[in-house]
């Protein structure tokens, strides 16, 4: 085989790995419904490009009709280049819309110079979003937060904030009138970077605004970096703790009534187990109830009938 093909076929095994890592989220937290539109917030970043990548390829496929808008807030950062969207836009021909605040000024004029700015940055950003989710008629407000992201922000609350939280792969906004989706929830970091390669996406500085980078989130993920080379399938594990809560077994009063515990009640994940030899085997894959529609499926124009996952 030469090396051309072992690359396109390298380069397919990437795709399908991405497309059904995002297929699966997709199915087993039911992000996506039938006349759903979708806000695809993009960033310029290799992470929302992919994110829009693939779901465009889905819709072509998926048994369920659902709409893409593409979003880009242009913050008016110096140096930002405002010709690079709209120019992938329209060649992709897919709908999309540049908002142009300048959240940028208000940010320099309140923020103390020398401290960071990406909280109050990221704050105005989220809000302007979801008033353009609301005049566009959005159902779903896509994000591009991959597997990597959600198990960073889960040890930067752990190690700096004492709480247990990540970020959900599925959650109401903070106005509570959006659902907000984060499709790459199961998908590796490095995949992303190799796609985005492959793809030639026109990635965009994240620096432009001179913020300060967090130094904090930065140390964590040179942490699981580490262990991911040291350590194979630790970070697999990891992300599966997060699908696997025993809250019987954790200390938070406000998710088990510990008060209420008596003695001869049986626990669903079993009693104190301290003394016993751990079993360390594979966890079961989350279970769904009912039916949900499988984005994976083919598109079929011969049946209305939604198959079960």
């Amino acid at each position: 085989m030469s090396e051309k093909s072992k690359a396109e076929l390298e380069a397919n095994k990437l795709m399908k790995r991405l497309r059904h890592a995002v297929g699966d989220a997709i199915n087993d937290f039911g992000m996506i419904e039938q006349g759903d539109k979708i806000m695809v917030c993009l960033s310029g970043g290799k992470d929302s490009y992919a994110m829009l990548d693939i779901l465009l390829g889905l819709q072509k496929s998926a048994p369920i009709d659902f709409d893409i808008v593409a979003v880009n807030l242009d913050q008016k950062q110096p140096g930002f280049p405002t010709h690079i969207l709209p120019e992938y836009l329209q060649a992709l021909g897919v709908d999309y819309h540049i908002i142009e605040e300048d959240t940028y000024s208000v940010v320099k004029r309140v923020v103390p110079e020398g401290k960071t700015t990406c909280g109050l940055c990221s704050r105005l950003r989220r809000g302007i979003l979801y008033r353009v989710a609301k005049e566009l008629g959005c159902s779903k407000i896509a994000l591009g937060h991959h597997r990597d992201d959600i198990l960073e922000t889960m040890f930067l609350n752990m190690f700096f904030g004492g709480k247990l939280k990540a970020m959900p792969p599925k959650l109401v906004s903070d106005n509570g009138e959006h659902i907000v989706i984060r499709p790459l929830a199961y998908v590796k970091e490095k995949d992303l970077v190799r796609f985005a390669t492959l793809r030639e996406f026109p990635i965009i500085p994240c620096n432009l605004c001179g913020s300060q980078p967090n130094l904090q989130r930065q140390v964590v993920k040179e942490m699981l970096e580490d262990w991911d080379k040291r350590f194979p399938g630790r970070i697999e594990s990891m992300f599966s703790a997060l699908q696997n809560v025993v809250p019987s077994h954790l200390a938070d009063p406000k998710l088990f009534d510990f008060v209420g515990l008596e003695r001869g009640q049986e626990l669903p994940h079993g009693g104190d187990t301290a003394f016993d030899k751990e079993d360390f085997s594979a966890p079961a894959a989350p279970a769904n109830s009912g039916k949900v529609i499988n984005i994976l499926d083919n598109r079929s124009r011969d049946t209305e009938a939604l198959s079960c996952k």
